[in-house]
């Protein structure tokens, strides 16, 4: 029965810490880096390599149909809630994500 439960329950992406984050980000051949911020709040700052799509505007869904899928995408948001819902989304769709479960400030 748990077994059950824990298929039901269980995350379709996996949420990592700033340093596992890092590390799997550095060590998967066909990563890419995703700031899911809104776009003021990615001209504030990010980090290096990221491609910001906002995943509070309209067109989040439109946007990321056009990504390749044979990619492996690393999100992040200011707290890590907006990237893990992108991540849900993004890996019903097919993909196969990674969420910086703290938020950018976790990145060293």
């Amino acid at each position: 029965m748990f077994d059950f439960l824990k298929s039901t329950f269980s995350k379709s992406y996996e949420d990592l810490g700033g340093t596992d984050f890092k590390k799997k980000f550095e060590a998967t051949k066909n990563a890419a880096l995703l700031d899911v911020r809104t776009a003021g709040e990615f001209s504030s700052g990010t980090i290096k390599g990221a491609k910001n799509i906002d995943f509070m505007a309209a067109d989040f869904a439109k946007k990321i149909e056009q990504l390749d899928k044979s990619k492996e995408y690393f999100l992040f948001c200011r707290s890590g809630n907006r990237s893990g819902k992108a991540c849900e989304l993004m890996s019903s769709k097919g993909f196969k994500t990674y969420n910086l479960a703290s938020g950018i400030g976790a990145w060293r």
